[in-house]
C-alpha cells in the first residue's frame, strides 16, 4: 500500500490505500494516558475532600490502577499496530483475482 505524504493526507485518503491509524499510534497513546491521569487524579483529589483516609487508600489505588491502565493501553495498541503490519505484509502477496470472461 503506497504512503501518504502526511497525516492531513492520510486522513483524507478517500481511495482508503493508506492506513492512516499506524501513523496516529503514538498519538492516541499519549490521549489515553493523559486521559487516565486526568482521571485519578479526579478521583484521588474528590477521595482527599471526603477523609484524609479515604483519600490515602484512594491515591494507593489510583498508582495501582494506573498502572494497569498504562499496561493495558500498550497491550491493546501494540495489537492493533501488529494486526496492520500483517496486514500491510499480507497486501503485496496477494495474488491477482481470476479474469472475469
Amino acid at each position: 500500500m503506497p504512503e501518504a505524504k502526511g497525516m492531513w493526507e492520510g486522513l483524507m485518503d478517500f481511495s482508503f490505500r493508506a492506513y492512516a491509524t499506524p501513523r496516529m499510534l503514538k498519538f492516541l497513546y499519549a490521549v489515553h494516558l493523559l486521559a487516565g491521569l486526568i482521571a485519578a487524579v479526579a478521583c484521588v483529589v474528590l477521595a482527599f475532600q471526603e477523609a484524609p483516609v479515604q483519600g490515602l487508600l484512594t491515591l494507593l489505588g489510583a498508582v495501582i490502577a494506573y498502572f494497569f491502565w498504562i499496561l493495558y493501553c500498550r497491550i491493546a495498541l501494540e495489537v492493533l499496530a501488529a494486526v496492520f503490519r500483517m496486514a500491510e505484509a499480507i497486501a503485496p502477496g496477494r495474488e491477482a483475482p481470476p479474469p472475469q470472461p
